[in-house]
């Protein structure tokens, strides 16, 4: 059987697993927000950076990103043991229908894995929200194993339109 991980973040352009499919679309009652510090791939315990997370929403709202379908059940395993690991500060796991066509009644796919946080209990880092000044402040002096994160800002506001893919 087939398995779907939605990518709305940093996972639509470096999904970091062997995938069969992806298709680009929506899902309905989740937002995208950039509540969430990180102090270990995204920033440090002096100036987390902020990393952006799914929270569930009104029903009517909708966050654009991408699917990804694994068949191969060793791939599924690679799959879930990298996204455990990259995804770690999210406290839940939930499982969505997802849209390709904004006028759809009825998904193109149901049941793809999406991580996001309850608000309850979480052990990611709640920084809440934050202006945009201070966001870009925050983010572009953070550093992580990669580097400074000054193009995270750029990166992730194009996903925030409906045409950014």
């Amino acid at each position: 059987m087939a398995m779907w991980v939605f990518g709305y973040g940093s996972l639509v352009w470096k999904a970091g697993f062997n995938f069969d499919e992806r298709l680009v679309g929506f899902i309905k009652g989740y937002r995208r927000v950039f509540y969430q510090g990180s102090t270990d791939h995204r920033g440090t315990p002096e100036f987390p950076g902020r990393t952006v997370t799914l929270e569930p929403a009104d029903p009517h709202e909708v966050c654009w990103g991408a699917a990804y379908k694994i068949t191969k059940k060793e791939e599924q395993e690679i799959a879930l043991t990298h996204l455990e690991v990259r995804e770690k500060q999210y406290d839940k796991k939930a499982y969505v229908d997802f849209f390709t066509e904004p006028l759809a009644t009825t998904p193109t796919v149901s049941g793809v894995m999406i991580y996001c946080f309850s608000r309850q209990e979480s052990q990611c880092e709640l920084l809440g929200p934050s202006f945009h000044s201070r966001y870009c402040q925050a983010n572009c002096s953070s550093r992580r194993p990669l580097g400074t994160q000054q193009r995270l800002p750029i990166s992730a506001r194009k996903g925030s339109s409906s045409n950014w893919m």
